[in-house]
C-alpha cells in the first residue's frame, strides 16, 4: 500500500510542475501585455500563487487547533526554498545569470521579512498582534515591489496599479487571466492532494507534528516553487527566478504565518527543533546571498552546494 501512495505522490508532482508550466506562459503573456517587469511579476503575482498550498496548510492547521504545523511548515518551506529548491533547479536545468542592479537592496527586504517572525517569536508565542504586524509587513513590501519597480527597476511617475489599467487589452488579456486562475486552481487542488498523502505516509511513523510540517509538508507545498524555478533557470529567466524565490520567502514568512497566528495565536512546544530550524534559515540565506552576489550568477556545482546544505539540514534536525 505504501508504494501505491508514493507512485501517486510521483504522479502528482509530475502534474504539479506541467500545470505551473503553463501558468508560468500564460503570466509571461500578461507581462508582455501589461509590461510591469518580470521581476515585480513573479515577486508579486507568482509567488503568491505557489504559495497557495503553505497558506492553505495554515488556516487548516489554525482551524483544527494545531498552528504548529503552519509554523513548521512555513520555516521548513523558507529553508526548502533557498537550498532544496534553488539547488535543484540549478543542479538539474543549469547555470544561471542573475543581473539586478537591486538586488542586493532586496535580498535585505526578504531577510528582513522571512526572519521577521522568527523575532516576534522571541518570547515563544505569536499573537494575533503579531500577526497584524507580519501582514501589514507583506502589505508594504509589495506595495513598494509593484509602485517604484517597473522594467529593470527603473523609476517612473506613473502607478503600476495606473499602467496596468491603461494597458490591458480586454480580449487578450480575459483569456490569459482567465488560464492563470485555472492553473492557480490546478496547484492548490494538486498540492492538497500531496501534502494529504504526504501526511498519511508520515503520520504512520508516528513524527511530531512540528517535523511533519518542518520536513514533509514543507518539501510538498514547496513543489510549485521548484516546477517555477526548474522551468525560470531552464528558459534563462533570471529575474523570474529571483522574484519568485524572493516573493515566496516573503508570503511565507509574513502573510501565512500572520493569517494563521490571526485565526489561532502559535505557541512554540518543539523548542529545540525550532531553534535548529531558525538558525539553519539564517545560514541558508546567508550563503545564497554570497552565491548570487558575488558573480551575479548561480553556477551548478553551487547548486549542488545548496542540496548538501538542506540534506545537513534534515541530518541534524532528526538527530
Amino acid at each position: 500500500m505504501t508504494i501505491f501512495w508514493l507512485a501517486l505522490l510521483v504522479i502528482l508532482s509530475f502534474l504539479l510542475i506541467q500545470v505551473t508550466a503553463q501558468l508560468i506562459i500564460y503570466l509571461q503573456r500578461l507581462n508582455h501585455d501589461l509590461q510591469i517587469g518580470g521581476f515585480a511579476l513573479a515577486g508579486f503575482l507568482l509567488a503568491l500563487a505557489t504559495s497557495l498550498p503553505e497558506l492553505f496548510v495554515g488556516i487548516a492547521s489554525a482551524l483544527e487547533g494545531t498552528p504548529a504545523i503552519s509554523l513548521g511548515n512555513v520555516i521548513g518551506s523558507n529553508v526548502a526554498n533557498l537550498t532544496l529548491v534553488a539547488g535543484l533547479a540549478a543542479l538539474v536545468g543549469g547555470s544561471l545569470t542573475i543581473r539586478n542592479g537591486r538586488n542586493k537592496q532586496d535580498l535585505l527586504h526578504t531577510f528582513v521579512a522571512g526572519a521577521a517572525p522568527l523575532a516576534l517569536l522571541l518570547d515563544k508565542e505569536l499573537t494575533r498582534v503579531d500577526a497584524i504586524i507580519l501582514i501589514a509587513l507583506y502589505g508594504f513590501y509589495n506595495f513598494t515591489l509593484l509602485t517604484k519597480r517597473r522594467r529593470g527597476y527603473e523609476e517612473n511617475d506613473e502607478s503600476t496599479v495606473a499602467l496596468i489599467f491603461r494597458r490591458l487589452r480586454p480580449k487578450r488579456t480575459k483569456r490569459a487571466l482567465g488560464m492563470v486562475f485555472l492553473a492557480i486552481a490546478g496547484i492548490f487542488i494538486t498540492s492538497d492532494l500531496i501534502v494529504r498523502l504526504a501526511q498519511v505516509v508520515a503520520g504512520s511513523l508516528d513524527v511530531p507534528v512540528f517535523l511533519i510540517g518542518l520536513f514533509v509538508v514543507a518539501v510538498g507545498t514547496s513543489l510549485p516553487e521548484l516546477a517555477f524555478e526548474y522551468e525560470a533557470v531552464r528558459k534563462r529567466q533570471g529575474a523570474m527566478f529571483l522574484g519568485n524565490l524572493m516573493g515566496s520567502v516573503v508570503a511565507n514568512g509574513t502573510l501565512i504565518i500572520g493569517i494563521t497566528a490571526l485565526i489561532h495565536p502559535i505557541k512554540i512546544v518543539a523548542l529545540s527543533e525550532y531553534l535548529v530550524a531558525s538558525i539553519f534559515f539564517v545560514g541558508a540565506f546567508g550563503v545564497f546571498y554570497l552565491m548570487t552576489r558575488t558573480k551575479h550568477r548561480l553556477e551548478r556545482w553551487e547548486g549542488g552546494v545548496l542540496v548538501a546544505l538542506y540534506l545537513l539540514f534534515i541530518v541534524i534536525e532528526l538527530i
